[in-house]
């Protein structure tokens, strides 16, 4: 009540005032979230079955959730989101959803014609027990999905997990769907990205073409989300992994997944089912992880690294040994997926920053682990939390306590870079304010040259406006 009290009496003092009734006195809470830093379960599946080639998603619920879903995904990558919903009533919520999925899967067919439906459920859905593999069956059965096109789907009640986690789950039925037993190995390799931006997927790719490695990406958005604008509209775009080559992802001698928590369930079903060994990567953000990634696929080719990935390797360490001066021992506060932050916050250490606040909302294991490993004991007072007590408002109540010198995350951060007046740098999802993050890559050299740029410029920019005047430099 005093926190209310408080929050209204500042908004009618000055209404430019957000956040600034924030406690800094931390309390910990046992059935409150405030400002989660995660979103939920089907927009992760809905994004990652865009990542297939000529796929409808469809999320069977209601017409809102499907709204919402949608909507979230076309702010972030400002292109249409296509997908299709089931449609729920009072009816369906009551009696099953059967139905409403049997006729939309036929009306799809008929008038969209993909080559997949990827379906995922909603917390309605979840909640009255609808049994996705029995209603597919059965459509199947009854002649409703065409010769030759596919009807996949994957359970995302949005109560449980998170975006990443929903993602997850339907690059699982990818493999479960469409991998078919091989009868001889291939010297292919499946690459698994975890959740990144269709330029980060580009990005990859291109690091598995320049070491000589046929790589398998799944899903992928490039050419999807970040499609040209051309004089033919495309319903479906150019983009995305295709069923043949899904099909013969037992055939790979090695699945890479990128990023733990997006992409273990389905490099473990692969290994499980088809004996495709499994080796995890944090995602190749930043210099030592991506030397990681360039050194696992120069094993698989047996091929030096290209002259070319060496030079942007050297302009990435020249660039941070130049700009070091302007890291060195600046606080940082990240929140967002835990594969991204991992990475992140290995980065900035070796930057000889300091990552001394990290959260996500995104539930699961060895979180706390893999953040031990990647500070590697440089950064003794870090804090880092996950789960539901892991949101925006504990990051606010610890700046609060002790101010940091840079942000770092989605767009949800900008009310406490405002608050604070501190530096921001905009990563993750999702990002409604900005523009670039689907065009230009953070992973690979390339990618963690544009986030030391990003970082810099941030910095500098806010050392601009602040500094009296007799401080205002030209050069810095």
């Amino acid at each position: 009540m005093n926190l209310l009290k408080g929050a209204v009496r500042g908004s009618q003092e000055n209404p430019t005032v957000l956040l600034r009734h924030t406690t800094p006195n931390v309390v910990e809470r046992q059935a409150l979230t405030i400002n989660p830093a995660k979103t939920c379960q089907p927009i992760g599946a809905m994004y990652a079955a865009l990542g297939l080639h000529n796929c409808l998603p469809h999320s069977h619920g209601s017409q809102g959730c499907c709204s919402y879903h949608r909507s979230t995904l076309t702010r972030h990558y400002k292109e249409p989101v296509m997908a299709a919903t089931s449609s729920f009533t009072e009816g369906s919520s009551v009696f099953g959803g059967q139905a409403n999925l049997m006729q939309a899967i036929t009306n799809i067919f008929s008038i969209y014609n993909p080559d997949i439906i990827a379906v995922h459920t909603t917390c309605l859905s979840e909640t009255i027990g609808d049994d996705l593999t029995q209603i597919i069956a059965k459509a199947q059965e009854e002649g409703k999905i065409p010769a030759g096109k596919r009807v996949i789907h994957a359970n995302t009640p949005s109560y449980v997990g998170s975006h990443v986690t929903g993602f997850a789950a339907m690059v699982k039925s990818m493999v479960t769907s469409f991998a078919a037993p091989a009868r001889e190995k291939t010297r292919t390799v499946n690459l698994i990205p975890g959740w990144v931006e269709p330029s980060d997927m580009r990005e990859i790719k291109y690091l598995a073409e320049s070491m000589g490695v046929d790589a398998i990406l799944f899903p992928d958005t490039s050419d999807v989300l970040d499609s040209p604008l051309t004089a033919k509209p495309l319903f479906y775009p150019k983009g995305g992994v295709t069923v043949d080559r899904l099909a013969i992802t037992p055939a790979s001698r090695l699945t890479i997944g990128l990023g733990p928590s997006a992409s273990t369930v389905a490099g473990r079903e692969l290994d499980t089912k088809f004996k495709v060994p499994l080796e995890l990567l944090e995602l190749p953000i930043g210099l030592k992880a991506t030397d990681r990634f360039v050194n696992l696929l120069r094993r698989q080719s047996g091929a030096p690294v290209p002259a070319e990935v060496l030079d942007q390797r050297g302009r990435l360490v020249d660039l941070i040994s130049d700009m070091h001066q302007y890291f060195y021992r600046k606080r940082v506060a990240l929140w967002g997926d835990p594969d991204q932050l991992v990475s992140l916050t290995e980065f900035l250490a070796d930057l000889d920053m300091r990552p001394v606040y990290v959260v996500t909302g995104t539930p699961g294991k060895n979180f706390e682990r893999r953040m031990e490993t990647a500070l590697a004991g440089r950064v003794p007072e870090a804090k880092f939390r996950q789960g539901a007590g892991a949101d925006m408002f504990l990051m606010h109540q610890w700046i609060k306590n002790e101010p940091v010198d840079l942000l770092i995350g989605n767009t949800y951060g900008k009310y406490i870079a405002r608050d604070e007046n501190t530096p921001f740098v905009r990563h993750g999802f999702p990002i409604l304010d900005r523009v670039g993050h689907s065009y230009f890559p953070t992973v690979g050299y390339r990618g963690a040259m544009r986030l030391v740029e990003m970082m810099l410029n941030a910095l500098l920019d806010h050392k601009d406006r602040q500094s009296p005047e007799e401080s205002f430099e030209l050069v810095m």
